[in-house]
């Protein structure tokens, strides 16, 4: 009897000791956060345009590719996917420049891939005229601003607002939506509106995303023989994906995924050739500029 209870004991021993080593297992999963799932949260660049077919074809390109499920939400606004990244609702986001300086400031994302347009992870800014204007340079505008009409995008843009806005302040004739040398400044909500509201000469100029613009030119929906460039900003880093408590491999499989996209409609949808890793690093100089400016608070 004395021997058959000391086997049992040591099995239980045995049996104590796996069960802790296997709690010890999950525990140092859990410790290494490893990603169970990407919800991921779009920022619209335009304000009008059916992107559903290519959000589908992406959802699942990044399933299929990652390994995990993905779940992906529009947002309205500049501003909704990044409060969802401040509340843990959203761990990857398609971000403007500007509302991802935001972003990694208030929330710590980071910012791991970027589209490319025409090979180039390039973009500019604009002040765009209708074609009959008489102001062929931003100097020509400034010469008659207090009978000029301006428009920007978003109040979140970087190339609908913060950088033409900030050319303007440093030329000394914009201070802050409320106050500033023209005869009137609105803000339309996107740069296809800012377009065809130069196309229909219901203000003189407006500021707008060369990328975009461009694509609205290709695809129609504006008509490019209406309009001239009558200034161009100095190069801008193009839009980021940014994750937020991700882990390195979800991570690494993420920007694997983004560089073998070659779908058309997913390329279309963001006006992009192709995709190129980001970093941080890469978005310093729209950092400077909206500390400059009291975007970051």
């Amino acid at each position: 009897m004395k021997k058959h209870r000391k086997v049992a004991v040591f099995i239980a021993l045995i049996m104590s000791l796996l069960l802790v080593a296997c709690g010890n297992n999950d525990d140092q999963g859990k410790a290494e956060g490893r990603t169970e799932s990407l919800t991921i949260g779009i920022i619209p660049t335009m304000s009008e345009g059916n992107m559903k077919v290519a959000m589908d074809k992406l959802e699942k390109h990044l399933q299929d590719e990652v390994g995990i499920p993905v779940e992906l939400d529009t947002y309205s606004d500049y501003n909704g996917v990044v409060e969802a990244m401040n509340f843990g609702d959203v761990n990857l986001a398609y971000l403007g420049p500007l509302t991802y300086v935001i972003a990694h400031h208030e929330s710590g994302a980071e910012a791991i891939m970027t589209q490319l347009i025409k090979g180039e992870p390039y973009y500019y800014a604009y002040f765009i005229a209708h074609k009959d204007s008489p102001y062929d340079t931003l100097d020509d505008l400034l010469e008659n601003k207090e009978e000029v009409t301006i428009a920007f995008g978003d109040p979140s843009s970087t190339s609908g607002s913060l950088i033409p806005g900030m050319e303007l302040k440093e030329r000394g004739v914009y201070r802050s939506e409320h106050d500033y040398d023209f005869k009137n400044v609105t803000f339309t909500g996107g740069h296809d509106a800012t377009s065809l509201a130069v196309q229909n000469k219901g203000v003189d100029a407006g500021g707008v995303d060369s990328a975009i613009f461009d694509m609205l030119v290709e695809t129609g929906k504006i008509d490019g023989d209406q309009l001239k460039v009558i200034w161009q900003s100095e190069k801008l880093f193009q839009y980021p994906w940014a994750v937020k408590d991700v882990d390195q491999e979800t991570i690494t499989k993420i920007q694997d995924a983004f560089l073998k996209i070659e779908d058309q409609d997913i390329l279309d949808a963001f006006g992009a050739t192709g995709f190129t890793k980001a970093s941080n690093a890469d978005y310093e100089a729209i950092k400077q500029a909206a500390e400059h400016d009291g975007r970051l608070k």
